[in-house]
């Protein structure tokens, strides 16, 4: 048997590269044909794309308007109730009680007693974290001057005559 001799094998392989160079730049396309083309982008990729962002902002907004309306409600039902409300503004905001009166403080709520006596109400322990000793307040009366938070909601305020707290965060008064 007679063997091929280079000429043929270098023939040979240099076909085959022109075949496998041609056949790759076929299925690389160019420029006025690509692998993806500009019709598939517009009609199926690009409409798809922004309808998944529509359905999720649509989703969002409904979330946004519900969370909203909730607020909206609570401040309604808080102020018939005869209460006062306060956002939670970054200054402490002077609020007067009279006896028997009880402020509903909200996580997150600061209040230093300035005039008079108020006790604290909680279900658990603790009622509130008093930051000027560094300790809890479990019930009873609140020390002057002394900065407290409430770290759970429900926590409640009862004046014994006339009181004034420096208030910064959430509270209703009934």
């Amino acid at each position: 048997m007679k063997k091929p001799n280079k000429t043929v094998r270098l023939g040979a392989i240099a076909l085959s590269a022109v075949l496998l160079g041609t056949g790759a730049s076929l299925a690389a396309g160019d420029q006025s044909d690509p692998l993806v083309t500009l019709s598939y982008l517009n009609q199926t990729a690009i409409p798809q794309i922004v309808k998944q962002v529509e359905d999720k902002t649509a989703l969002r907004q409904k979330e946004l308007e519900a969370a909203l309306a909730d607020q909206i409600e609570l401040y309604k039902r808080q102020a018939v109730q005869g209460g006062t409300v306060s956002g939670g503004s970054a200054s402490y905001t002077l609020v007067s009680m009279s006896g028997g009166q009880v402020m509903s403080l909200e996580v997150g709520c600061e209040v230093l007693l300035r005039v008079g006596s108020v006790s604290v109400q909680a279900d658990s322990s603790p009622a509130l974290i008093d930051l000027s000793a560094g300790g809890t307040v479990n019930a009873g009366p609140l020390t002057k001057n002394h900065l407290y938070m409430s770290t759970i909601a429900g926590r409640t305020l009862t004046a014994s005559g006339e009181v004034k707290l420096l208030v910064r965060g959430s509270y209703s008064v009934a």
